[in-house]
């Protein structure tokens, strides 16, 4: 059996991978239009902060050690259409600028997503970039490790926009982010994003809300941006992140029978299989099963990646697993904030059939009688004719992203706050109170 998978980042190496495991003798081929395969996309920013002095401390396995294993993964080669009749991809070999066709007996999709650049004057310019891709991570970090470069304009204020000014501040950079819309980190409820806002202003970041950026100019004539205009005025700057979203890499797909979805994400079923036989598809290109809404979302994270992606390969060489669905788990931290969510937000419970309720919860992370007790607070969703644990959002300084991820247990589980309020969880006064901070959060639910 011949397998080719196309992408081989978080997804596609996991599929790679797992199908090697489950089929030794099968043939294995990847396709990776960039230069580097399975490194941890989501700790760019914090390479760019420093927290690791080498790129090469985010790749997860090299492209000598899946040879060995028996996958030939192969770098600057991009798939530019697929015939899911003839069973064939044609490749552009990007090097030698070639181009050549061959078949699969199996095909997964995993070319991931692109980060949107605004269709504004001056977006060609040096000096603007987006982080998406390892190759823009280490483009970034030399260009701003120039002591010129000292004042830096992200564009978003979403998770990658804000994880880069927090990483950009612990460098002492100037930091300033225009968000067109009215708040940061939208997947949060004000009530919580809000700390993160005021958390970075007191760190000195000059945030910019309901504001357009028009264009972005070269006004000393190099080439280089240094000024960003707006509907509300302009801003000199040395460098700009284009943090402004990000758009599946399907392009290619279309006439290939496979079908897509309004925002190009790949459709598929809970075995990760598309509505064409023999092809599959995960990872940011690809929509996926939602567990509390009961159909299919786009939903980019790596963790839903990996796992689909792991999926894939076992039923790629004869399995047939289900993947239960995601929930919309999410994490980060902001300075000295750790923020997470699971679930459901209670408009979304709305949509989704429920009575749903909500309450906002302060406590703390374990008694004031032993040292650095910090401050909790949950947003807590809830069906009020059950008290089913629809979705939780925490932040705080410690202690939340264990707690939001117990609550992740909790739904899948379809437990209710009665249920919850007396699991037997471990106490010693370092760690928590007799009651835990969950513990609490349920107790005011029932």
């Amino acid at each position: 059996m011949k397998i080719v998978v196309i992408g081989g980042v978080a997804a596609g190496m996991s599929a790679a991978a797992k199908a090697r495991r489950e089929d030794k003798d099968a043939e294995i081929i990847v396709y990776e239009k960039g230069g580097f395969l399975s490194y941890a996309a989501c700790g760019m920013p914090y390479y760019i902060g420093n927290e690791n002095q080498s790129y090469e401390e985010l790749i997860i396995r090299t492209q000598e050690k899946f040879k060995e294993s028996g996958i030939m993964a192969h770098l600057y080669h991009e798939v530019v259409s697929v015939d899911s009749k003839a069973q064939e991809v044609k490749v552009h070999d990007l090097k030698k600028d070639e181009f050549f066709t061959t078949t699969y007996d199996k095909l997964m999709i995993a070319t991931g997503a692109h980060a949107i650049m605004l269709p504004i004057e001056g977006n060609q310019l040096e000096n603007i970039s987006p982080l998406k891709t390892l190759d823009h991570g280490i483009d970034i970090k030399e260009r701003i490790m120039d002591k010129s470069v000292e004042e830096i304009t992200i564009v978003g204020g979403g998770y990658i926009g804000i994880e880069i000014a927090e990483n950009l501040v612990e460098l002492g950079k100037k930091v300033r982010i225009i968000e067109l819309l009215d708040r940061i980190l939208l997947p949060f409820d004000e009530e919580i994003s809000s700390h993160a806002h005021n958390a970075l202003v007191e760190a000195g970041v000059d945030i910019k809300l309901k504001e357009k950026v028009l264009r972005l100019k070269d006004r000393n004539g190099d080439g280089i941006v240094d000024y960003v205009e707006t509907d509300q005025g302009g801003y000199n700057t040395d460098f700009v992140v284009m943090a402004v979203g990000i758009k599946p890499n399907t392009e290619f797909l279309k006439g290939s029978g496979i079908e897509l979805s309004d925002n190009g994400a790949v459709v598929v079923d809970q075995q990760m299989r598309t509505n064409v036989d023999h092809i599959y598809a995960a990872g940011d290109c690809a929509q996926v099963y939602h567990f509390q809404k009961k159909k299919n979302v786009y939903q980019p994270l790596a963790t839903v990646a990996n796992k689909c992606g792991k999926m894939v390969g076992v039923n790629m060489t004869g399995g047939s697993e289900v993947f239960a669905g995601a929930i919309g788990s999410a994490a980060l931290k902001v300075l000295n904030l750790e923020l997470a969510r699971v679930g459901l937000s209670k408009e979304e419970a709305i949509e989704s059939g429920y009575a749903a309720e909500e309450k906002i919860i302060k406590t703390t992370d374990h008694p004031k009688y032993y040292k650095t007790q910090h401050q909790i607070v949950f947003k807590a969703i809830y069906d009020k004719n059950t008290y089913k644990i629809l979705g939780v959002q925490g932040v705080g300084e410690a202690g939340v992203v264990m707690r939001v991820n117990m609550f992740a247990v909790a739904i899948f589980a379809g437990m209710t706050a009665e249920e919850y309020s007396m699991i037997d969880l471990c106490y010693a006064p370092p760690f928590s109170g007799s009651w835990d901070a969950t513990h609490i959060v349920t107790n005011v639910i029932k």
